[in-house]
């Protein structure tokens, strides 16, 4: 994976830390452990996917969907 594509997975888990904590109240421990073991993290990470270049929002509805179901939407 290229040092671009890593930065913007980065920049997108920024985003979606504070998302988790801003929509559930957790604290930043807890989200960033919602976030790191979620599927959607996953597939985030995977640069085949392409999911890395979606925008936070987007991102955010397929883990909302995770946490809340057990499945992404």
């Amino acid at each position: 994976m290229n040092q671009d594509i890593q930065f913007q997975i980065e920049c997108l888990a920024a985003e979606l830390v504070q998302m988790l904590i801003e929509e559930y109240g957790w604290d930043i421990r807890r989200s960033l452990d919602e976030l790191y073991s979620s599927v959607t993290f996953e597939k985030l990470n995977d640069p085949e996917c392409g999911l890395y270049y979606q925008g936070a929002v987007y991102v955010f509805q397929f883990l909302k969907s995770e946490i809340e179901t057990g499945k992404i939407a």
